[in-house]
């Protein structure tokens, strides 16, 4: 997805794969490529005669612009998700047999961390009270409210397209007692941002959101005495949480709005590439690519949540996981998931090399491992210092990661730190 245009169409949030024309009487020819941060980067290419780029709008921040996609985007832009469902459903509803794939959405204008993480952390309480309401009323004989679903699905995606790492840091908040409607939200999150780095349109990452949201709505209905159970569960037990799948559909099938896309997830996002899933163990090409994205991303976010009988892994030792396990997961996407989410996610506190702890503000896709952070506590001395970002990746030090840290290992308390250094 790489679009040619000149540097008067250049704007923060693009990523710059090459120069490719320059003023000839330009001192320093520009082979470098990168992020394009902020409007002083622009104006240091422009102070360096380049006059046209090519930009790389799947490493992007924001969308290819809208004069560009009738001819770039729909030619050449990824799209592998079936517009038919992998699973059978009978329903006549035109909500359910409408295209899957519409018009790309008009360019959304990307927001700094700082100011997108102010309006995405009170959306993202909201959002938490709603579903936890919505999933009591299921639990209780009620229906899906739809339209609720689709409206925090959608200001949850265009949150992530304005900038993919203010609701993601949200997703390591840990609530082990809210598991069932923040499990929801959480993978709602990290799919947008999955699919938005991916280079999927607007309108399909908008439907795997929803999807998503919808995916573990059975749950609801099993009996919640097993769904919360705290030990390990009898044999039957797991059979019986098996049956969320049924339950899911059961909710959703026949209501509108609910399109191929979102059913393929809802049905087969427990089935595993080498057959050994559930309900219908399809293996190989069967297993769609909306299916293996909700696979990689379910199992992601609960091996790294608080649930009642677990205590969440680190990220990496979730990314080891999928690694390990490539028979069952797509191996490729795996690996395109762990260059979007980085080592170590956004939000994620890790201890440095030179005794301090960081809080990662952005993740590096050429350098997974060397992200951009904010340094804030000394573990030396045991107290909080003076913050100052660190870009990992910059050559001029020689501070790397030892390794991913529990915020209550150093009595820190996660919800608190967030919103001391990123509401502005």
């Amino acid at each position: 997805m790489r679009v040619t245009l000149p540097i008067s169409e250049l704007l923060p949030g693009m990523f710059v794969d090459s120069v490719s024309k320059q003023r000839s009487d330009a001192g320093v020819k520009i082979k470098s490529r990168g992020m394009v941060r902020d409007q002083a980067i622009i104006a240091k290419l422009l102070s360096e005669g380049v006059l046209e780029l090519n930009i790389d709008f799947a490493q992007s921040d924001i969308e290819i612009p809208e004069k560009y996609q009738a001819k770039d985007v729909e030619r050449s832009a990824p799209d592998p998700i079936p517009t038919k469902p992998q699973a059978t459903t009978s329903s006549t509803d035109p909500a359910t047999t409408e295209p899957a794939v519409k018009k790309v959405s008009k360019l959304i204008a990307p927001q700094s961390l700082e100011k997108e993480f102010e309006k995405a952390s009170q959306h993202f309480e909201m959002h938490n009270r709603k579903i936890q309401s919505l999933y009591g009323d299921i639990t209780a004989g009620g229906k899906v409210d739809i339209s609720l679903i689709s409206d925090v699905s959608k200001e949850i995606v265009q949150s992530v397209l304005r900038n993919s790492s203010a609701m993601a840091i949200l997703t390591r908040l840990k609530d082990k007692d809210g598991y069932n409607w923040r499990h929801m939200i959480n993978c709602t999150i990290l799919i947008s941002v999955f699919a938005k780095y991916l280079g999927l349109k607007n309108s399909v990452i908008q439907q795997l959101a929803m999807g998503a949201m919808l995916h573990d709505i059975g749950h609801a209905r099993l009996p919640q005495g097993i769904v919360n159970k705290e030990g390990k569960l009898t044999a039957l037990e797991y059979k019986a949480v098996k049956k969320h799948v049924v339950q899911s559909l059961g909710l959703v099938k026949g209501e509108k709005g609910i399109t191929p896309i979102m059913m393929d997830v809802i049905i087969n996002h427990h089935e595993r590439v080498d057959g050994s899933g559930y309900p219908r163990r399809l293996s190989g090409s069967k297993v769609s690519k909306a299916a293996r994205i909700m696979a990689i991303v379910d199992v992601y976010d609960a091996m790294t949540s608080d649930r009642p009988y677990q205590m969440s892994e680190e990220p990496v030792h979730a990314l080891r996981y999928l690694l390990a396990n490539k028979e069952q997961f797509d191996a490729e996407l795996v690996q395109r998931f762990i260059k979007c989410m980085g080592v170590h996610p956004v939000g994620t506190i890790v201890k440095l090399t030179n005794e301090r702890l960081a809080l990662v503000l952005e993740g590096n896709k050429q350098a997974p491992t060397a992200p951009k952070v904010r340094v804030f506590y000394n573990t030396k001395h045991l107290h909080h210092i003076t913050a100052k970002e660190l870009d990992l990746s910059d050559g001029e030090h020689e501070i790397k990661i030892v390794a991913s840290v529990r915020p209550l290992d150093y009595q820190i308390n996660l919800s608190r730190l967030l919103k001391d250094h990123l509401l502005v």
